[in-house]
Order: structure tokens, then sequence, then C-alpha cells
């Protein structure tokens, strides 16, 4: 079974990520750019990479990755969630490894909507007594 690619979904708050992981030597695509150009932070790229450190696969799968929506720390976040769900696709025996880190749980927390009424989700306009 040479280049058998495995495919997942990762989300964060409105980011999405849609990832493939195949075997191969470490190299990311996103959106047609390297890892260092689409993430120029270190901690974004730890973020992302943290999958692969914790089951022992750095640098032994090719990433290639489409992700929209949401900043570019949730994108990370998105990346890395859909990186832990295809590694699961590869191998179920991880799934203790990286379900202790919570990687596989989507994260629900999302931006709470604006109220009517309200200045904002909970702010209100500015009180006056007289």
């Amino acid at each position: 079974m040479p280049d058998k690619r495995y495919y997942a979904t990762g989300k964060r708050k409105t980011a999405v990520a849609r990832v493939w992981i195949k075997q191969g030597t470490g190299n990311y695509t996103i959106n047609d750019r390297t890892i260092d150009q689409y993430f120029p932070l270190e901690e974004l790229r730890t973020m992302v990479n943290k999958p692969f450190l914790l089951t022992g696969h750095l640098a032994k799968f090719d990433v290639v990755a489409n992700i929209y929506g949401g900043g570019i720390p949730a994108q990370a976040w998105a990346l890395g969630h859909g990186i832990a769900k295809a590694l699961l696709e590869f191998n179920a025996n991880l799934r203790v490894t990286l379900k202790k880190q919570g990687l596989i749980t989507r994260d629900p927390r999302s931006k709470e909507r604006k109220k009517y009424g309200k200045k904002g989700a909970r702010a209100s306009f500015q009180f006056s007594k007289r």
C-alpha cells in the first residue's frame, strides 16, 4: 500500500482545516505555502506539531492542508486537531495518547452572539440615572 493518504477535518471557532497526511519526510504544504511561511511564530508551529511529538511520528509524515476561516491561532489549533484525527485513521491505537492530551475533542468555545438591545454579547449601553 504505497502512497496511502489519510484524511481528517479539524475545527476551532470558525476555522476549518482539511488535512491529508501520508508517510514521508515531514514536509508541510498549507494553502500552497510551507509551515514557516504560514505560521511565522514558533508557538503556532509547536501547536501544529504536538500530535506528532506525542505519538513519536515527528518527520515521518508529509502534511497537505487547506485552511480557511478564523484567525491565525485558530487555524493552527484546527490544523493540529485535523492532524490528530488523521493519525487515528492511520493507527487507532494512538487514541489513548491523543485523547489524554485533549487533541481529539473539538473545542466547543466560540464567540457569543450579540444580543438585541445591548452593545455586545453581554455589555450594555451606559446607564444614566438623571
